[in-house]
């Protein structure tokens, strides 16, 4: 971001322009206008949930599973996972509740590296991921969760992510609304007929593009 882009701010992070060559940057932050309609910028990063922060089982605990529609289901402990090839990506992060908070730095998994490792079958068309939090859900068609820029991040601006924060790993599809980025993942289901997730099925909308205001049905 330079003095030139109307969102700048003293103090802001660097920019797109001025990242790392080995960060992936979300075409969104290229954009002239970076905060979607209805929505209004903040500097802070608000905690929302659905039923508050639930319980994580401890680091040797935790897993991940990808299952349903792939040739070879998998399964990863957290340092496991934290063994796989690792990416950052540069992205804008828009909540459904009308704020924006602009230039986070993820870094852990891409969505594209799991899914390679399972081999989704022609079949699989939609993604279903799951949460710790009594096995919450939310739905996106698969070619959205395996955008370049997509991913399950354990680090947000080079620090761990916090319980608050969906850690110890959270989904990252920074091109739709933030409920869709799942906190606390557990599971990446791939299944051929959409399945309304918990917001969803509350009236959320199905896809959540912010710019155009996909929030409700």
């Amino acid at each position: 971001m330079s003095s030139s882009d109307p969102h700048y701010q003293a103090g802001d992070p660097p920019g797109p322009t001025s990242l790392e060559q080995d960060v992936i940057v979300s075409p969104d932050t290229l954009r002239d206008n970076r905060i979607p309609p209805g929505q209004s910028r903040t500097k802070k990063w608000p905690v929302l949930d659905a039923t508050g922060t639930p319980h994580v089982p401890a680091p040797e605990q935790w897993r991940l599973r990808v299952f349903g529609e792939v040739e070879s289901p998998a399964e990863w402990s957290l340092s496991e996972f934290r063994e796989l090839p690792r990416v950052k990506v540069f992205s804008d992060f828009h909540c459904v509740t009308q704020w924006s908070r602009l230039g986070n730095l993820w870094e852990g998994v891409a969505a594209q590296e799991l899914l390679a490792r399972c081999r989704p079958l022609a079949t699989a068309r939609f993604v279903i991921l799951h949460g710790y939090d009594n096995q919450w859900t939310t739905n996106l068609p698969l070619e959205d969760f395996v955008r370049d820029d997509s991913l399950l991040a354990d680090l947000h601006d080079g620090v761990p992510l916090t319980a608050d924060h969906g850690g110890p790993v959270r989904a990252i599809v920074p091109h739709l609304y933030a409920w869709k980025s799942a906190k606390w993942i557990c599971g990446i289901e791939l299944v051929r007929e959409d399945q309304r997730g918990y917001w969803e099925q509350l009236g959320y909308h199905d896809r959540g593009d912010p710019w155009t205001e996909q929030r409700f049905h």
